[in-house]
């Protein structure tokens, strides 16, 4: 076997966890580094960085809330 063929045979292809893991830490880097830096994110990018933060409320809390409302 060649190195060519060795390197082919050993080389496992990344999950696509790890290219989104990859490039979200490549996008991060690079806006520490350069200040005011446009970078863009696709969604899945920026839950992973954690730029969204649930905020909303569930179903159940909103239906009390009516619920405590109508009482009122």
């Amino acid at each position: 076997m060649n190195m060519n063929q060795e390197i082919q045979h050993n080389y496992q292809r990344p999950t696509d966890r790890e290219l989104l893991e990859q490039t979200t830490n490549e996008k991060l880097a690079a806006i520490s580094e350069v200040p005011g830096f446009d970078v863009e994110f696709d969604p899945e990018e920026a839950e992973l960085a954690g730029a969204f933060q649930e905020t909303a409320l569930s179903e159940e809390d909103a239906l009390d809330a009516i619920y405590d409302a109508d009482n009122e």
